[in-house]
């Protein structure tokens, strides 16, 4: 090769664009977005958890207090315990009737398509309108539930199903799942779906029956997608808000208020801004230690398997 030649290939090295500067510029329209709708709000909470921040007046510095407080405030243990159990009852009814939705709709069958339409339109609906609705349908004189629990012979009276705990609970747990577990299906179908069938038709040769190739082929294999829905359905219990303040207002007896509506209430009632921006902190931590835990329970099964 010539010097000509070589300097020519040289100048041409040197305007070829590297390949991470590249990789780069195509996600900072992402990146953007993220540094300015979640850290810098997220670094400005925690900046505003050092304070005792008023609605009115300046804002004075104060360290960990507001962090130290937490731990002796009775009513946001109270918070944490009731969406801890809310959390759990509320993820194993949306998987209980999520999975078997998906099992069914995966098949293909007449109206396949039809079902699954009608299964997941309730997800379409807002939470807070979906609220409204069964708040409506619980109503004891013109809505439609009480009515038809008297009419079956199952109660005596019409119940006022959101006047105690126990029915109120209920009624929002079916809710919930009435709105949500069509979005779980959806999200089980896609795993169920990029299964291989050679798999499924060598297992039925080979004389496996429903629940072995259930049990050792369809689990294992829908692991992440399992994951995946498990972090979305955990997260957004967690996250609570709509339901309890709409149906209930956190009652009955203040004991269906979350963690979610009790930051809200530190704020945006008690006009407390610093202390509630401690607090989404270490909802925010919470999340983080939840998702971890959840995401390395499945390297460690996957590492078993």
């Amino acid at each position: 090769m010539t010097v000509t030649g070589q300097k020519q290939t040289a100048c041409v090295r040197r305007r070829a664009p590297r390949p991470e500067w590249t990789g780069l510029l195509y996600i900072a329209p992402a990146m953007l977005l993220v540094i300015v709708f979640f850290v810098l709000p997220v670094g400005f909470t925690a900046w505003m958890s050092l304070h005792n921040w008023p609605l009115m007046g300046a804002s004075r510095w104060i360290g960990f207090n507001n962090y130290f407080r937490m731990f002796n405030d009775g009513r946001f243990v109270a918070a944490l315990n009731f969406t801890a159990y809310y959390t759990v009852i509320v993820t194993i009814l949306i998987f209980a009737v999520a999975f078997p939705l998906a099992l069914f709709v995966e098949r293909q069958r007449a109206f396949v398509s039809t079902y699954r339409t009608i299964i997941f339109l309730p997800v379409v609906v807002g939470l807070a309108s979906a609220s409204l609705l069964w708040v409506w349908l619980a109503n004891v004189d013109s809505g439609f539930i009480s009515p038809a629990l008297k009419a079956l012979g199952l109660v005596e009276k019409s119940p006022n199903l959101l006047a105690t705990f126990d029915s109120a609970f209920l009624t929002i747990c079916v809710m919930v799942v009435w709105k949500i577990a069509g979005f779980t299906m959806i999200i089980l179908l896609t795993g169920l779906q990029a299964i291989p069938t050679d798999l499924t038709e060598a297992a039925v040769v080979d004389g496996a029956s429903w629940w072995q190739r259930f049990r050792f082929l369809t689990l294992p294999l829908m692991r992440r997608t399992i994951a995946l829905a498990l972090i979305i359905s955990v997260t957004g219990s967690i996250l609570a808000f709509d339901q309890f303040y709409i149906m209930t207002s956190g009652g009955p007896q203040n004991r269906m208020i979350s963690v979610v509506y009790y930051i809200f209430n530190q704020s945006f009632v008690s006009f407390n801004l610093g202390y509630g921006a401690a607090l989404s902190i270490a909802l925010l931590a919470i999340l983080v230690v939840i998702s971890v835990v959840q995401l390395w329970l499945l390297r460690v099964g996957e590492e078993r398997s």
